[in-house]
């Protein structure tokens, strides 16, 4: 059974960073396009950042482009996502999941088997 596993979130101020795991476990990851989403209340699902299984290709969204970095660990079997510059508009539970292939242009749009999801609260 597919099923990431998030962990790695917590409350920071402003200007924080958090680096978030993403375990897979039931699938292999160098086989998986995959990437992470959020949700906050009140808001829409976003999806965030994705990261292709063919060449590693990664996308992120606007809202997250050059403060955060997806990776992904083969030999680890995880995929990472390493946040900098937090800021309180980046409050929300972040989920992993697996999405379309990146030539779908559903790829980081539409996300299955994503895990329980972390917690993330940036405030001062």
């Amino acid at each position: 059974q597919v099923h990431p596993v998030e962990s790695g979130g917590g409350a920071v101020q402003p200007g924080g960073s958090l680096r978030l795991s993403c375990a897979a476990s039931g699938f292999t990851l160098d086989h998986a396009p995959i990437g992470w989403f959020r949700q906050a209340p009140g808001k829409e699902r976003e999806g965030i950042s994705c990261i292709s299984a063919s060449d590693g290709a990664t996308l992120y969204a606007n809202s997250v482009k050059g403060r955060f970095t997806i990776s992904r660990d083969n030999a680890k079997n995880t995929v990472y996502l390493q946040m900098n510059s937090l800021k309180p508009e980046d409050t929300a539970v972040y989920y992993c999941g697996l999405t379309p292939a990146i030539d779908d242009s559903d790829f980081c749009k539409r996300f299955v088997s994503w895990g329980q999801g972390t917690q993330v609260t940036v405030s001062s």
